[in-house]
């Protein structure tokens, strides 16, 4: 199976080891952000997609997960 941001062999949650990283990351800051400006997952994840210090995987997951409409799942 492949991953669903990129053509590499997907290992969790349909990610490849580099997207599933950056995945858990996003999901492990949520929690701070949450609580520092009562912020909704989704307003989260367009707010990584706009910042410029953004990595470039963080980046590529937080645009899948806004167009595939996905909930956070812990």
């Amino acid at each position: 199976m492949k991953c669903n941001v990129c053509d590499r062999e997907a290992v969790e949650k349909g990610f490849c080891e580099l997207h599933k990283k950056a995945y858990e990351s996003i999901v492990k800051k949520y929690d701070a952000w949450k609580k520092a400006l009562e912020i909704s997952w989704k307003e989260y994840l367009r707010e990584i997609v706009k910042n410029p210090l953004t990595g470039e995987w963080a980046r590529e997951v937080a645009e899948h997960l806004i167009k595939s409409g996905a909930k956070l799942d812990v």
